[in-house]
């Protein structure tokens, strides 16, 4: 089995995967067609999930996002809590992941009265073999620390949402 991606919105300058981007303008995220790569997350309670388990159970918008903390996908988050139906019944789930600790996903998912799924990927593992991973700067990462009083996370996604569709092959 493999999934397929369809980009719903990504627009970004293609870099050398093996490094981790300085800056958000350089990342190169997964094409058309791509395979998502085998992944565990988060959930709310800190329990590891398997990403494909997830996404296999019906198509998918899959949203990543920097943080509760970031006011740009706070309005973000909301904007798709209030759309969320209208998603669902075209007949996908949503799934919502960010580098956050999975401490922090409850609030988030609380202050904008999501029912989605929200995911934590603590190391932005998924984020970098996704390729919309890229360096926090310094000053991001203070602000982070401000809002939060832990320590931001070194890589942060460029914010990105894909649709992805769960294909099964068959041997004739």
């Amino acid at each position: 089995m493999t999934s397929k991606l369809f980009i719903l919105f990504c627009c970004f300058t293609l870099m050398v995967q093996s490094q981790i981007p300085k800056q958000a303008e350089d990342v190169s995220p997964l094409l058309v067609g791509e395979t998502i790569p085998k992944a565990k997350v988060l959930d709310l309670n800190g329990d590891e999930v398997s990403l494909q388990n997830l996404i296999k159970e019906k198509p998918t918008v899959l949203v990543f996002y920097r943080g509760g903390w970031c006011p740009y996908c706070n309005t973000q988050l909301g904007a798709l809590a209030e759309t969320e139906k209208e998603i669902l019944d075209l007949g996908y789930q949503i799934i919502a992941i960010s580098p956050d600790h999975f401490k922090y996903l409850k609030p988030t998912v609380f202050t904008h009265a999501m029912n989605y799924q929200v995911y934590s990927d603590p190391e932005a593992k998924l984020i970098q073999e996704l390729g919309i991973g890229f360096k926090t700067p310094d000053m991001t990462k203070m602000y982070i620390a401000n809002k939060t009083k832990l320590d931001a996370t070194n890589i942060l996604p460029v914010p990105s949402v894909f649709c992805v569709e769960y294909f099964r092959r068959y041997s004739v």
